[in-house]
């Protein structure tokens, strides 16, 4: 609830009123407590609150509950207690609406959110697919050559086509980027697999959402509430996780350096935190503790709801200056350790034992410390929370529904587009290697034909007998007749004809000839 001030009113601590400074909202905050002690409603009087300053919000909705933002609350009896008891009503307390857009990853209870492989990167997805340290390293590189060769990697599809053709060609991609084995080729191949199956893939395609969508304001300048159904998508809670913070990431790589502003371009609300971190590599939490750290500077603050605070690591929960701790129970020795440690976070308020209270608080009720104009943490104050001005619960399908298609960016987002990327390319070169190989195939099979034809005629040739060698048609001389000279006359004209044949225009061998026939015919001299 916004007061008269200007001021985030979160909670009331007796006579006294518990705000957020607008320019100290951007220093983040964590809302912390067991399941039922109130987070969600916290949550939801936090994000109405910094809409009436002017500041958009983006919030998950795990349950369906957020929803009812969009509507005026009233009619609960619970609400009505508390206004009663903190005397709202009488002090400018009303009901009211804000202005909500509805994203969702699968395009049923909100506008479809998604985004490309190419912005996800190689370490999120990797983190989404769940690979070790080897392989991630090699998806890096599958990255890498994708981007060498200007392939897009923007859905499901252009990656696993990626995957398969640096698999198949691996062996030419060694020299440049390192070994690549089969083995893990074929790990990765399954991994991507099962994140298909997951619904993973439902996330990857375009139009990609883009970072402006989160920072508008309606007509009267409230800041918009972004509320992301997340009911489905908590069922595969490594996707939730890893989506959030792509999110966080990029509104760290794509928004300006601001500096301190009077108040925040945006509020970012991490619900369910502890998934964040569970089992996360040492890189993404340098890179988590990275972005926390310096994207107050981008004018966004972070606020992280979770059960205890020991989900966080303490260079994170460091970070995060405006708390508020809900009852925690201490049943076993991993609870008393968060109820010590969430004591000890808190500026000491000597009236107060933080310890002992912290397992005493009721519903609604929190321990709660903001920052003061000069950025150090207020004494810790018991408090109770303000209620919600929206409706506590969800709405009705035809409520969201009507939401949706009054939504500014309605139609934007909804048709998804499939242009020329990895797939398409590498698909028409796999064709065009395919052709090739068939030409080469098809010239193989035709030069091999063209040979055994040219052996069976040879073949054939051979088998054939010789041709019958013709008589001599030599005539015999009256003087003579046949005998010797007979004979004789036949051989010489055979041998003159073949020299004749050999050694045409040779004017020595014409002249042997009629010398040798003159004197064997008795010719003249």
């Amino acid at each position: 609830m916004k007061d008269n001030n200007n001021q985030a009113y979160i909670a009331q601590a007796g006579e006294k009123s518990l705000h957020i400074l607008p320019q100290m909202i951007n220093r983040h905050g964590l809302i912390a407590g067991a399941t039922g002690t109130g987070k969600t409603v916290t949550l939801q009087n936090m994000a109405e609150t910094f809409s009436q300053l002017g500041i958009p919000v983006f919030m998950t909705d795990i349950k369906g509950d957020l929803s009812g933002v969009s509507r005026a609350g009233g009619g609960s009896s619970k609400v009505a207690e508390r206004l009663a008891e903190l005397g709202l009503e009488s002090a400018g307390f009303r009901y009211q609406d804000f202005p909500v857009c509805f994203w969702d990853v699968y395009g049923k209870q909100g506008h479809p959110f998604r985004t490309t492989v190419s912005q996800m990167g190689p370490l999120l997805l990797s983190r989404l697919m769940g690979l070790n340290d080897t392989q991630s390293g090699v998806l890096s590189l599958i990255f890498r050559i994708a981007d060498d060769n200007g392939l897009l990697l923007i859905d499901m599809k252009d990656l696993r086509e990626m995957i398969a053709y640096v698999g198949e060609f691996r062996s030419q991609f060694t020299a440049s980027y390192g070994n690549i084995s089969t083995a893990t080729i074929g790990s990765i191949q399954r991994m991507l697999l099962q994140l298909e199956e997951q619904g993973g893939d439902r996330f990857f395609g375009e139009p990609a959402f883009r970072i402006g969508e989160l920072l508008q304001r309606d007509y009267s300048g409230k800041g918009m509430l972004n509320i992301l159904t997340a009911d489905k998508l908590m069922q595969s809670p490594r996707i939730y996780s890893t989506l959030l913070l792509w999110l966080l990431s990029e509104l760290f790589e794509e928004l300006p350096e601001v500096g301190d502003l009077p108040s925040p371009k945006l509020v970012f609300f991490f619900d369910e935190a502890h998934l964040l971190f569970n089992e996360a590599p040492k890189a993404l939490l340098e890179k988590i503790e990275q972005v926390v750290r310096l994207i107050r500077s981008k004018g966004v603050g972070v606020y992280f709801v979770s059960q205890n605070p020991i989900d966080l690591p303490d260079t994170v929960l460091g970070q995060l200056g405006n708390r508020v701790q809900h009852a925690l129970r201490a049943f076993t020795p991993r609870d008393q350790k968060a109820v010590k440690t969430a004591a000890q976070t808190f500026s000491i308020n000597p009236a107060l034992n933080v310890e002992k209270v912290i397992t005493e608080l009721g519903v609604g009720e929190a321990l709660v410390s903001f920052l003061d104009a000069k950025g150090r943490p207020n004494p810790v104050e018991r408090a109770l929370i303000l209620p919600p001005q929206g409706q506590i619960g969800a709405i009705t399908d035809s409520e969201r529904a009507q939401i949706i298609r009054s939504s500014p960016v309605y139609g934007k987002y909804d048709k998804e587009i499939d242009r020329e990327s990895a797939y398409e390319v590498l698909r028409g070169q796999s064709e065009q290697r395919r052709r090739e190989a068939d030409a080469e195939q098809r010239r193989k099979e035709w030069e091999k034909q063209q040979k055994e034809l040219d052996k069976q005629q040879r073949e054939a040739a051979r088998r054939q007998p010789p041709a019958p060698r013709p008589r001599s048609t030599t005539r015999r001389t009256a003087q003579g007749g046949g005998g010797f000279l007979g004979d004789m006359l036949g051989e010489v004209a055979k041998q003159t004809s073949r020299s004749v044949t050999r050694n045409i225009g040779n004017q020595v061998g014409r002249q042997i000839v009629r010398g040798l026939l003159g004197g064997i015919l008795g010719g003249r001299k």
